[in-house]
């Protein structure tokens, strides 16, 4: 093993890494890779000219097997990992499967990142989700909030999972000097995205519903809850973007920062910055689908997490900043939902 004790001289403030660029042909292990964030991510790096991407289907690298994914690093060797790879889903999919949201992620999260330090890979980047802070915590939710209060309950137990990823990347760098960064994406959609009826998230639980009703004929569509929630979303693309920058320019000690409990962290925000009520939402998903029916709102369904804007100020300082907004996405992501409805 390579690594090294971390020394301590932690800064406040991000710089992005001006030297050794990585080589166009360095190997590059995107875990996940088939999924809405994986393959953009994927995309984004032919885009920038790698090409020596890795990535495995869940029939052929079971992430949750130790054994697996110590053969698959002993074996294939990366030298970049993007750990994107996570069971997922929206408010329904995680209040019914909350056993199996907590271990899986768990499981998927530990086995990956230990292989990495073994195998001595150079750079992780390792993405977690905006449901990692408080419920009530101050908005914009700047990187410091991190447990500093209670969790939505409708999906601790993913939260408590990607938490536990965020300090074993920090752990990790600061023990053996590995150079681990996390990276907590807002709400996503776009290409690839999951569809299903009652798993899915919800614009692509929203674009499938509305498409239905207009397929059918309906006169009403039946939405969760009271549409005042404010949600933030963004663009695969532009998530994917944002991934490959932070692996090529960031590293743990430039990212790292102490927060108000003394705790140092390494952890950074990606979001689009622009938030509307899930009922302006739901009225542009309608729009764009085409559906001329009326929107009826379910007030006996959960709301979830009142309101959940990210502060993406620290790399937006950086130069990066997203492209595309909410219905030219939507536009993008029904034209995908189309494309595949119809494959």
């Amino acid at each position: 093993m390579k690594a090294q004790p971390q020394t301590s001289d932690m800064t406040t403030n991000f710089k992005p890494q001006t030297s050794n660029p990585i080589p166009r042909s360095a190997r590059i292990y995107v875990a996940g890779h088939l999924g809405l964030v994986g393959g953009g991510i994927w995309r984004a790096f032919q885009r920038h000219g790698y090409t020596n991407l890795i990535g495995r289907s869940i029939d052929e690298l079971d992430l949750i097997s130790q054994a697996a994914v110590e053969e698959f690093f002993a074996k294939e060797k990366p030298e970049y990992v993007v750990l994107v790879a996570a069971k997922v889903g929206g408010i329904h999919a995680n209040s019914t499967y909350r056993g199996q949201f907590i271990y899986e992620n768990l499981m998927i999260e530990m086995n990956v990142i230990h292989a990495a330090y073994k195998h001595g890979v150079k750079k992780l980047l390792f993405l977690g989700s905006s449901c990692i802070y408080p419920k009530l915590a101050p908005q914009p939710i700047k990187e410091e909030a991190l447990l500093t209060g209670p969790l939505e309950p409708t999906n601790e137990p993913y939260a408590i999972a990607k938490i536990a990823g965020i300090r074993l990347c920090d752990a990790y760098n600061r023990q053996y000097g590995t150079n681990f960064i996390s990276a907590m994406p807002t709400n996503m959609y776009g290409p690839g995205d999951n569809y299903h009826p009652e798993n899915s998230h919800v614009l692509p639980a929203l674009i499938r519903r509305f498409h239905e009703a207009k397929q059918s004929g309906a006169k009403e569509v039946v939405c969760w809850g009271t549409g005042t929630p404010l949600r933030e979303f963004l663009y695969s693309d532009d998530l994917a973007e944002a991934c490959v920058f932070l692996v090529e320019k960031a590293n743990y000690k430039a990212m790292a920062f102490t927060d108000i409990s003394g705790t140092v962290q390494s952890h950074i925000n990606i979001g689009s910055g622009k938030e509307a009520t899930i009922r302006e939402i739901a009225e542009t998903v309608k729009r764009v689908v085409g559906f001329t029916g009326e929107i009826k709102w379910d007030t006996s369904k959960p709301d979830g997490t009142p309101r959940k804007l990210m502060d993406s100020s620290r790399i937006n300082a950086l130069g990066w900043t997203p492209k595309v907004f909410l219905e030219e996405g939507l536009k993008q992501a029904y034209a995908d939902f189309l494309s595949r409805m119809n494959g």
